[in-house]
């Protein structure tokens, strides 16, 4: 696959390109490997149980920022 000059075109057009090929993905080709589901059950259940700590986006910048 070889896209060329996407800079040619609006960002309005560029979102509408990355839409209908998010939509072109039928969700039933997408897999997840058992491993993945587990891991995301185990995130899943610690964050309902409080377990997890959550971050802004923001807040990942700033760290990563700072980091460096």
């Amino acid at each position: 696959m070889d896209i060329k000059n996407l800079s040619r075109y609006s960002n309005a057009e560029k979102i509408v390109l990355a839409e209908q090929l998010w939509d072109s993905v039928s969700k039933e080709d997408l897999e997840i490997s058992d491993d993945v589901k587990r891991e995301l059950d185990i995130r899943i259940q610690n964050l309902e149980e409080g377990k997890a700590e959550l971050y802004s986006w923001d807040e990942v910048k700033a760290h990563l920022k700072s980091v460096r």
